[in-house]
């Protein structure tokens, strides 16, 4: 049974062991996303993961990583097998998703699907209406956990720098994240998201495809802190 999803980006400040000598710098961000895994996991021991990576692939709940590419061997697991070393290759939306777990919401087992940055719509489409027949058939409540991230062309300092467009982009981006627009999310053209280092839109457009209606909305963080467009909340069926 489908339960709710939540939204968090994949910035690893997330994590205060990486956010150096000042780690409250990002305390909101951090904050927000910890309430949204734990309401996740509140009402399903079961999630689905959905971000974006170099290539696609999928990983299991028996899967462990480590934020040592990072700057600090922080270690994650996707559930409370602890089988094998811990990856340091573990794609970054997986290790946000595992520190969510972690601290958040311990006993909950995840599967992550990793999907690449170029992921064409009509499959994120197929994707998504496919995760949604999986998620209401487990007898078991079950949520869906998007790690994504927004333009990185913001401001000069951004780590895209500054593109004319990106502020508008994210703005209607930023709208539709916190009211549901699902068709909004499944039109984003995948060469204008690249330009603007939009990495998330083929997580989005897996949530779109989940949501066969709008769903109810609560947003507990929307801002671009660091040039960096970032959304935290929950859709609910």
């Amino acid at each position: 049974m489908f339960t709710a999803a939540a939204l968090v980006p994949s910035p690893p400040i997330l994590v205060p062991e990486l956010n150096g000598a000042d780690p409250g710098n990002s305390a909101e961000l951090r904050a927000a996303a910890i309430a949204v895994a734990s309401e996740l996991g509140a009402g399903a021991r079961k999630w689905t993961v959905v971000g974006v990576g170099e290539t696609e692939e999928t990983l299991g709940p028996d899967g462990r990583g480590t934020f040592r590419g990072f700057g600090k061997d922080v270690e994650v697991a996707l559930s409370d097998r602890r089988i094998g070393r811990a990856d340091p290759k573990m794609p970054l939306a997986a290790l946000i998703a595992g520190w969510l777990r972690g601290v958040a919401a311990p006993g909950t087992s995840l599967e992550c699907r990793v999907l690449a940055v170029d992921t064409s719509p009509i499959y994120c489409a197929q994707l998504g209406s496919t995760l949604r027949r999986e998620l209401d058939d487990d007898p078991e409540p079950h949520g869906l956990l998007v790690v994504a991230d927004g333009a990185t062309t913001l401001t000069a300092k951004a780590p895209g720098s500054f593109d004319e467009r990106a502020p508008e982009f994210q703005a209607d981006l930023d709208r539709a994240l916190t009211d549901g627009d699902y068709e909004f999310l499944a039109q984003l053209d995948p060469v204008v998201c690249i330009e603007l280092g939009v990495s998330g839109r083929a997580a989005w457009q897996v949530l779109a495809a989940v949501f066969a209606g709008r769903p109810t909305c609560k947003t507990l963080y929307s801002a671009a802190p660091f040039g960096v467009g970032y959304h935290v909340g929950t859709w609910t069926p």
